[in-house]
């Protein structure tokens, strides 16, 4: 922001004085910079990560935190257009939910193509895809440093597991991202029932409950319920957890579809969700005006820019769903776009110039 302009005024040997004075004030060392003082809310995990000092997206009007997310981007014209929908809505921060280049060697080129459409003051929040897990198609390590971590009191391991509140203080939402179900270097991390990494996330989950966080997302590149071309990669009882935790809403991407569940539960009539099956008892709310705690709903938002994949429309998971997008069905690249105030959270899905695709649903706190 420019300053205020300076009135011009004569130099005299008072001024010249103080003004010497003042330089060699300036030239001592200061004190060292304080080091940052960890959140009460750290958890056991992988240690804390980002760039230093960033500064927290302060909320809009109403409290509101404004965040977009999607998945599956590629560097080419559907990432671009994806890129200028996001520019639009002028969100706070985005989720970007993996898959990124889609070729090794142009991690600098995609992030380069991020920063001009976005600016490089927007945190484009990273959680790693299976194409740069391993570093075959990409490697989430690069990534990570041209596209740092740009929200304050982030914990665990920026762009594989990692948790931040939004704001810093008083926050509106706890973002929690993790990465099970896909291959890294050493093959797949253990988000296994009673592992380090299911314990990391039920904690960062309950501890959100705890400080009265009005709302929890998480986010992850692989989803378990699909009509789209893949299996419950992310697990069944990780998904399950999700749901008994009442998260409010999970995102993630891999299936290179637009699909969005409505909201689920498990309880005495659902013990809990099967994958490639249907339990109608499972359905917590069957509309687009839900209340939260009564369960889960879950976004898959493949549609950053790669070529997209067939609805399935014979799966039997279709019956989850309250809408499904694909190549064969209602095609549009997009973004997901969300805005959480105290009391309400609400999510569309916004399409990239060119396509007509809608969705929107409301969660409102009892």
């Amino acid at each position: 922001m420019a300053g205020s302009p300076r009135k011009r005024t004569k130099f005299n040997l008072t001024a010249g004085l103080l003004a010497v004075g003042l330089l060699l004030t300036a030239c001592q060392p200061g004190p060292p910079p304080e080091p940052p003082t960890p959140s009460p809310s750290e958890t056991s995990g992988p240690s804390p990560s980002g760039s230093s000092g960033p500064s927290s997206p302060q909320p809009g009007p109403g409290g509101t935190v404004h965040f977009t997310a999607q998945g599956d981007i590629g560097v080419g014209s559907g990432a671009k257009k994806v890129l200028d929908a996001i520019a639009e809505l002028k969100p706070q921060l985005n989720l970007a939910l993996g898959d990124y280049s889609y070729k090794s060697g142009i991690e600098e080129q995609f992030c380069g193509m991020v920063t001009g459409k976005l600016g490089t003051e927007l945190p484009y929040q990273l959680v790693t895809g299976n194409h740069e897990s391993d570093g075959h198609e990409g490697d989430i390590e690069n990534f990570v440093r041209c596209l740092p971590n740009k929200l304050p009191g982030l914990q665990g391991e920026y762009g594989t597991q990692w948790y931040a509140d939004v704001p810093e203080k008083n926050p509106v939402v706890r973002f929690v991202l993790v990465s099970p179900g896909i291959d890294f270097r050493n093959g797949p991390l253990d988000y296994s029932k009673g592992s380090e990494r299911w314990r990391w996330t039920t904690d960062a989950i309950d501890s959100a409950k705890s400080q009265g966080i009005p709302w929890t997302v998480v986010g992850m590149h692989v989803p378990c319920l699909s009509v789209g071309r893949y299996d419950c990669q992310a697990g069944e009882e990780f998904t399950n957890m999700l749901i008994e935790k009442k998260v409010d809403l999970v995102l993630s991407g891999h299936d290179h579809v637009y699909q969005r569940t409505y909201q689920l539960g498990t309880g005495a009539g659902c013990p809990g969700l099967q994958a490639a099956a249907f339990a109608r008892s499972c359905l917590a709310d069957s509309d687009s005006s839900m209340v939260q705690g009564h369960g889960t709903v879950f976004a898959t938002v493949g549609t950053g820019g790669v070529g997209l994949y067939d609805i399935d429309s014979k799966d039997p998971e279709m019956g989850y769903f309250a809408t499904a997008s694909g190549k064969n069905r209602n095609a549009a690249f997009g973004t997901l776009d969300v805005k959480a105030t105290q009391q309400e959270l609400n999510a569309r899905f916004v399409a990239a110039k060119g396509y007509s695709l809608t969705d929107s649903f409301t969660i409102r706190r009892g």
